[in-house]
């Protein structure tokens, strides 16, 4: 057994959350990623004479929190001397991963209000989210949906699919609506 799973077996015994463990092995994996990174980059490991008069060297690091869903990770972000290493393991300037906001989406569109669903997330996360922060989230979705209804079509097709799909909808009660679907095959052979 690893470190990792003599871990898991000593929370489920003594019932622990789980989330701590992985948390913390999170954040040593990605600690450990961004150091090889960096070696990766200025094509040298750290400590090695192959890294004299290179020209770019190590410059220290800095502290950043990034928020996932088995809590906050302590980062230590490495540089190097000219400022042109750019990590690929995190996202640039982001603060925590996108699974509350795919959370949130997917809960918007099964038709939550924003309300329920900033509670929802508070609740399940301890993340606290406005109704206003939902609802800009749900507005830039919506934005691109309306983009991709509005866009224009092409004036020939060589063949069109029509089908439907039937989909519980809420309103008073819950009912199956129709949902239509359209593929258009262009005489280039593209959808």
């Amino acid at each position: 057994m690893n470190e990792l799973t003599t871990e898991i077996i000593a929370a489920l015994a003594q019932k622990q959350d789980l989330d701590e463990v992985f948390r913390h092995h999170l954040e040593i994996a990605i600690n450990q990623l961004l150091q090889t990174e960096l070696a990766e980059f200025l094509g040298y490991e750290r400590y090695s004479y192959a890294g004299i008069n290179t020209g770019n060297n190590r410059n220290g690091s800095y502290e950043r929190s990034f928020d996932t869903k088995y809590g906050q990770l302590n980062l230590t972000i490495p540089r190097d001397r000219n400022g042109r290493f750019e990590n690929h393991t995190l996202p640039s300037y982001g603060r925590h991963s996108d699974n509350l906001e795919t959370t949130v989406i997917q809960l918007y569109t099964k038709g939550i209000t924003t309300a329920e669903i900033a509670e929802l997330i508070e609740k399940m996360y301890g993340a606290h989210y406005s109704k206003a922060t939902v609802s800009n989230m749900t507005k830039a979705v919506n934005e691109q949906v309306q983009a991709f209804q509005q866009r224009r079509l092409a004036s020939q097709y060589a063949a069109i699919f029509l089908d439907a799909t039937y989909l519980p909808l809420k309103r008073d009660t819950v009912q199956k609506e129709a949902v239509h679907i359209a593929i258009g095959i262009r005489p280039d052979g593209t959808k």
